[in-house]
């Protein structure tokens, strides 16, 4: 009865993604013109996607190193198909990522609220920094998409969809400014600053749009002849047209100084 879902990295339909992800793009170069790059550094893309970022990311480091990371092989396959071997890959759950060397700089948009445990992120991409390395970051916050993810609710509910829903755990952690703060100074951080922004979209494309941005872990549990009900389902709870009420916790932090 308490089977969770979402304990590591799922698959995701690359193609789609990449084709419906403009929003994540737009707000991920938001989030890369806050990092300050001197072009030098090494820098783990955490949660890469298909690379749209990442090929962004490159052109600020000419000088330095690239690793992209992400827990989905479709993603990383994606990503290697635009960007050839101008980076390293890893196929990894960030809250167990093992990097050989410390890093500069971990980088990520759009990632850490599909990771529950954000005491054991914080704590790996510590491990994963050099001292005085820093991360710079963008994620689902307190808020986000709450009126669409109560339509969710409402559509696992009912009958035709409910016995496939349950026992199904938090897949979201939506985290506020203060507690991130806190959980990053316990994993070793300093110099925490965290704060929300809202962020509304209304996809052009809205089935396509919720079941592979959203609704993947929903659609996982189902039939494949229940998925696009489902889907219609939801995107019709929502109302129309389909508005979703992003909220985005953008997140700095520097590694604190090794005590060893």
């Amino acid at each position: 009865m308490t089977q969770p879902i979402n304990r590591g990295p799922r698959e995701w339909d690359a193609e789609v993604y990449d084709a419906v992800s403009d929003p994540q793009f737009e707000w991920g170069m938001e989030v890369l013109e806050r990092t300050g790059l001197r072009g030098d550094e090494t820098v783990v893309d955490a949660g890469c996607g298909s690379g749209r970022i990442t090929e962004q990311l490159i052109g600020r480091v000419p000088r330095g190193r690239v690793i992209a990371v992400d827990g989905s092989r479709g993603m990383i396959e994606k990503a290697r198909e635009r960007l050839g071997e101008r980076v390293e890959y890893v196929v990894a759950d960030l809250s167990g990522l093992e990097i050989e060397a410390p890093v500069d700089l971990i980088f990520s948009t759009a990632t850490f609220h599909w990771i529950v445990d954000h005491d054991s992120l914080f704590r790996r991409l510590r491990e994963v920094l050099t001292d005085g390395g820093r991360l710079v970051a963008q994620c689902g916050g307190e808020g986000n998409v709450a009126a669409y993810a109560a339509a969710i609710r409402r559509v696992m509910a009912r009958p035709r969809f409910a016995p496939h829903f349950e026992g199904m755990e938090q897949i979201w952690n939506f985290a506020g400014p203060e507690e991130t703060e806190r959980r990053l100074r316990d994993a070793g951080f300093t110099e925490p600053r965290c704060w929300l922004e809202p962020k509304p979209v209304t996809p052009e494309n809205p089935i396509e749009f919720a079941s592979v941005v959203t609704l993947g872990p929903h659609l996982a549990r189902l039939p494949e002849e229940l998925q696009r009900p489902f889907v219609e389902a939801v995107v019709s709870e929502s109302g129309t047209p389909l508005r979703l009420d992003y909220v985005r916790l953008n997140i700095e932090a520097r590694a604190s100084a090794s005590s060893a």
